[in-house]
């Protein structure tokens, strides 16, 4: 068959890739201009870290990835008051367990991709029109075409869902949360590959000594920390952001102060997308366009991967029975994916608290991972995954 795929980023090229290998024509077409820098950093591990050895892609992101040795919680003087060795997560996952740029990852897959992949960088489909037989595409900038099957893998906030399902507030369920990342070249303090946050009521700021003398910081607020004021470009993001941390002590007013010289904030509400079915005719869902489970999962680049290989391998498996496959997707994910973001919900309250006490506790708190016992109980529920991926012969 003939698949476009609108998005690429991680959902997308991971399903170009294995739509190619079962012998399929694909377009994945992106609508940045180039390959995407920057972004965050991710944990990478369970049914993701799984996909990416069968692609053969393990030797990558073990050369691209790197390991945070600690996550230490501070006072505004920075004092430590909490906190635990990363190494509980290397252990609790028997070694599989990464962190690495989305971005480095988004373009290891990308560029593994065979010649059956035709990437259009720059463009986006603008309308769908769906009849038995095909979808037909008018894209941004190419002539229409038509195609067999479209795939939106284009995030929280996709097109394709909202052209062929209908408006993202009909999907959307914010968390009550903002977050905000950037990076910065030579930031001091330097204490590579720590994790060193710190908080007040109701905001969090974290910051990560990355490889390189590259310093991610990264921002969780509560919504009730947000101005009135409208947020629709560049200048009123940055300014909401220094507002909402405002009084923040620790290095808050000098990472703030460093903003004017960031190229690239990343800035958005936290989110989750349910919806009941990922599928519609010939067009279906993939990544956080189907089931985003937030940012704050830590878990979302996996899990868009293993949606992306069960989605290729059902429809190999179906002999192009569409319908079949995508029926099968949606009853062997959705459960899981259900769970994955009840699970968020319930962890999303610890990254900022609400009150002074809240975050003290939850720093205490913390400090219980040094026990052996407690860490492996904990850790063995929370990095679980509870769904044991097909084996597929895609060739």
């Amino acid at each position: 068959m003939r698949i476009a795929i609108n998005g690429a980023g991680i959902a997308g090229p991971t399903l170009a890739h294995w739509l190619s290998r079962s012998g399929h024509e694909v377009l994945l077409v992106e609508r940045a201009p180039a390959p995407r820098s920057g972004g965050y950093a991710i944990d990478f591990w369970g049914i993701g870290y799984d996909v990416a050895e069968r692609m053969g892609l393990l030797p990558r992101v073990l050369e691209l990835g790197y390991r945070v040795s600690e996550m230490r919680y501070v006072d505004e003087r920075g004092r430590k008051r909490g906190g635990f060795p990363l190494e509980l997560f290397w252990r609790a996952t028997g070694g599989r367990f990464r962190e690495l740029a989305r971005s480095d990852l988004a373009r290891a897959i990308h560029e593994a991709l065979g010649d059956g992949v035709e990437t259009v960088f720059g463009d986006s489909v603008a309308a769908i029109e769906q009849s038995g037989e095909c979808v037909r595409l008018e894209l941004e900038h190419r002539a229409p075409c038509e195609v067999d099957l479209l795939i939106g893998a284009d995030g929280l906030h996709s097109r394709v869902r909202r052209l062929a399902f209908g408006p993202e507030e009909d999907y959307e369920v914010p968390l009550g949360y903002h977050v905000a990342a950037f990076e910065l070249a030579g930031y001091r303090p330097y204490e590579e590959l720590v994790a060193v946050s710190h908080a007040a009521a109701g905001r969090q700021i974290t910051r990560v000594s990355l490889p390189g003398d590259r310093t991610l910081l990264l921002f969780v607020f509560r919504d009730e920390h947000l101005s009135d004021a409208p947020l629709a470009s560049e200048e009123e993001r940055r300014a909401a952001l220094v507002s909402a941390f405002e009084g923040v002590g620790w290095e808050c007013p000098q990472i703030l102060g460093a903003l004017e010289r960031v190229d690239d904030l990343y800035f958005d509400r936290v989110s989750q997308i349910r919806m009941e079915r990922w599928t519609k005719g010939r067009v279906a869902l993939i990544g956080d366009a189907a089931a985003c489970v937030s940012l704050l999962a830590g878990e979302g680049t996996g899990l868009a991967m293993a949606e992306a290989y069960v989605l290729a391998g059902e429809l190999d498996r179906a002999g192009g029975d569409h319908a079949r496959a995508f029926a099968r997707y949606q009853e062997l994910l959705g459960p899981f994916l259900a769970k994955k973001q009840a699970g968020a919900r319930r962890l999303a309250s610890s990254f900022a608290p609400r009150t002074s006490l809240g975050v003290a506790l939850r720093d205490r708190a913390t400090t219980l991972l040094s026990i052996p016992l407690v860490a492996r109980s904990l850790l063995a529920r929370a990095l679980r995954d509870d769904l044991e991926l097909p084996r597929y012969e895609l060739r």
